[in-house]
C-alpha cells in the first residue's frame, strides 16, 4: 500500500521503495551529480535552512548548476524561504521536476508536493527514509554541479538515510557561537565520524551584530565558540555569518538576500564559503 500526500504517490515502506525505486534509478541520478553536501546542525534555531538557501544561491550565481534538496520533512521551509508554492509537475519519464527558484538553481520539497501547506507531515522512519530516496532517484535533476541537502537538526532519520545512501556526501555543519548550541554541534560531529562522512567544515552563524544607530558591534550569542570548536576537532571552519535583520525579512517574504544585498557582510561570507565549497569542481 502507498501513501499519498496530496496527490503526489510516495512509497510507505523501504521495500516497496525498492520496487519503484530500484538501486539503478538512484545510482543514475547520484552519477550526474559531481559534489553532494548534507547541511546539517546539532539544534534547531542556528540559521540551517538559511545557510543552505544562501549557500545554494551564491553557488548558482556563479553560473553552476544547483539543486537545493530539503529533507526536513517534519518542517519544510526552503520553498517559502524562496517564494516557491507550486505544485510539481511529472516529465516525460514520470520523474517529478524540480521547482525551479533560477534558471541554475532546482528545488525539492515535500511541501511542494502538498496543496495545503499548512498540513502536518506524520510519517514514520520507513516513509521518511522511502520519501529520501525518492527525493533523489525520482527527480529530474539532470547533471548538477552541486547538490546541497538541508537536513533537520539532529542526528535522526534524515541525517541517517542521508549518510546510508549517499556515502560519498559531506558535512557542513552550522552552529552559533553560545555553549548550549556548540555542545549539540559536538554530536553532530561525532555523528559524522560515526557513519564516516566526510565533514567539510563547520560554520558559525548569527555571529556578531552591528547597531544600526550607533554601529557598536555586540556579541549577542558570545564570540569565536565555532572557531574554537572546529579547532578542537580538527576540522575546516569556513566563517562566521554575522547576524543581519534583513535576512529575516528576505526569508518571510521569499526573496534572495544574495540578490538584495550581495555587499553586505552576511553576503561577502556566504560567498566565501562557496569559493571554497567551488575550488573542489576541476578548471574553476
Amino acid at each position: 500500500m502507498k501513501s499519498r500526500q496530496d496527490g503526489i504517490s510516495i512509497a510507505s515502506s523501504p521495500d516497496q521503495a525498492k520496487k519503484a525505486d530500484p538501486d539503478a534509478s538512484l545510482k543514475n541520478s547520484l552519477h550526474k551529480i559531481k559534489h553532494i553536501f548534507m547541511i546539517m546542525s546539532g539544534k534547531g534555531g542556528v540559521g540551517k535552512s538559511s545557510t543552505s538557501v544562501n549557500l545554494a544561491i551564491a553557488l548558482a550565481g556563479k553560473g553552476f548548476q544547483v539543486g537545493l534538496m530539503d529533507v526536513d520533512i517534519h518542517g519544510p521551509d526552503i520553498p517559502r524561504m524562496l517564494g516557491l508554492s507550486a505544485m510539481l509537475d511529472l516529465d516525460s519519464e514520470q520523474k517529478l521536476v524540480p521547482a525551479a527558484f533560477s534558471e541554475n538553481l532546482k528545488v525539492m520539497s515535500v511541501e511542494s508536493l502538498s496543496i495545503n501547506k499548512d498540513d502536518a507531515i506524520i510519517w514514520r522512519g520507513p516513509m521518511k527514509y522511502s520519501a529520501i530516496r525518492q527525493f533523489i532517484a525520482d527527480v529530474a535533476w539532470g547533471d548538477l554541479d552541486f547538490l546541497l541537502i538541508d537536513a533537520p537538526p539532529g542526528t535522526g532519520d534524515e541525517p541517517l538515510t542521508i549518510a546510508q545512501i549517499i556515502p560519498h556526501a559531506k558535512a557542513i555543519i552550522v552552529t552559533t557561537p553560545q555553549e548550549i548550541s556548540l555542545a549539540d554541534v559536538r554530536k553532530s560531529i561525532s555523528f559524522c565520524k560515526t557513519v564516516k562522512m566526510e565533514i567539510f567544515g563547520l560554520v558559525e552563524n548569527m555571529s556578531g551584530f552591528v547597531c544600526p544607530h550607533c554601529n557598536e558591534a555586540l556579541d549577542m550569542f558570545g564570540s569565536g565558540g565555532g572557531e574554537k570548536t572546529a579547532q578542537e576537532a580538527g576540522i575546516a571552519f569556513l566563517g562566521k555569518i554575522p547576524f543581519d535583520t534583513k535576512m529575516v525579512s528576505c526569508g518571510d517574504q521569499g526573496v534572495s538576500f544574495q540578490e538584495k544585498h550581495a555587499d553586505s557582510a552576511v553576503g561577502k561570507a556566504f560567498l566565501n564559503i562557496a569559493e571554497r565549497m567551488a575550488s573542489l569542481v576541476s578548471g574553476r
